[in-house]
């Protein structure tokens, strides 16, 4: 622990002495401190661009070989670990989840500043086809979000060292996500800040709850936490299916009735349709298991 916080402190002060200390430098973007961060690690993020093959993380081979590590680990420690109790790792799972956390709420308060004057000045329909709203510093971000996505991996493995029941959907909602993070990437499509921003906002909320969970607090609101999850992809839902609509009639169908062209491409933006709509079906699914047959059981034992 010691020395996670002399390194800690060491790129503190790193950063600090990264910061201009000319008035150019403006102390309440979160942009500025994020490329402060990268300048005292070293790097430039005003240069940084994601290209495939290159970028860390940016080849289906890497991405292959992630899958197959996370699903050979998960199923590998279940497997080890069924004549075993299951660890309590409640110490590593508050700090995972405050983690978590805060780099959610990070990432959406940057998404917030960027977004904010391309949708004020181009509007939304700008900020979501056009070629022009993806944008260097959005690129970043994504970026950003789509290595979280590697990072949450670890709450499969916490639950499968706890000898928690893998249910389905978690394991194919974490393997999947990530893989969607990743042809958006590769897609440029525009859309992609909707989907992303909605979900940190959901992560930000999940894993607090998560958090206090762990800290043996727990919250009455939980279904809510599944109702919001809902709400997320429906929206998702509603714009990506109108702007691959858009994409897809303006460069193949020009008779039917379009607003214009969509950034992106058009395998992307099928797989994100596929994709967000299993979400939806799944997290369904998963609320009426959960929460209405299991209400309506109780109900039912109460009149009898």
């Amino acid at each position: 622990m010691s020395a996670v916080i002399a390194v800690a402190s060491e790129f503190g002060s790193t950063l600090a002495a990264s910061v201009p200390v000319d008035a150019t430098f403006n102390m309440f973007s979160p942009d500025a401190w994020l490329s402060a961060a990268y300048t005292a690690a070293g790097y430039d993020k005003s240069q940084w661009r994601w290209i495939n093959g290159t970028t860390y993380l940016s080849t289906w081979q890497e991405v292959g070989l992630g899958m197959i590590v996370y699903l050979g680990a998960i199923f590998g420690i279940q497997f080890l670990m069924r004549s075993h109790k299951g660890f309590k790792l409640n110490r590593l799972a508050q700090v995972h989840n405050l983690i978590l956390t805060l780099v959610s709420l990070v990432l959406l308060v940057l998404f917030v500043e960027e977004l904010a004057p391309i949708i004020s000045e181009g509007g939304l329909f700008y900020a979501v086809c056009d070629q022009r709203a993806w944008t260097q510093r959005l690129e970043v971000l994504y970026y950003l979000n789509y290595l979280t996505k590697w990072l949450e991996f670890t709450d499969t493995v916490f639950l499968a060292l706890k000898k928690k029941p893998l249910q389905f959907l978690h394991v194919y909602h974490h393997t999947l996500t990530m893989v969607l993070c990743f042809t958006q990437l590769n897609g440029a499509t525009s859309v992609s800040w909707v989907v992303i921003t909605l979900n940190l906002f959901v992560h930000v909320i999940m894993y607090f709850y998560y958090l206090l969970a762990s800290c043996g607090i727990h919250p009455w609101w939980k279904k809510y936490v599944t109702t919001l999850q809902i709400t997320q992809f429906i929206i998702d839902l509603g714009f990506v299916y109108f702007c691959t609509y858009q994409l897809i009639g303006s460069r193949y169908y020009p008779s039917l009735p379009c607003y214009g062209d969509c950034a992106g491409t058009e395998d992307a933006a099928i797989f994100g349709c596929a994709l967000l709509s299993s979400y939806l079906l799944l997290f369904i699914q998963f609320f009426q298991r959960t929460y209405t047959k299991k209400q309506a059981a109780k109900n039912k034992l109460k009149t009898q």
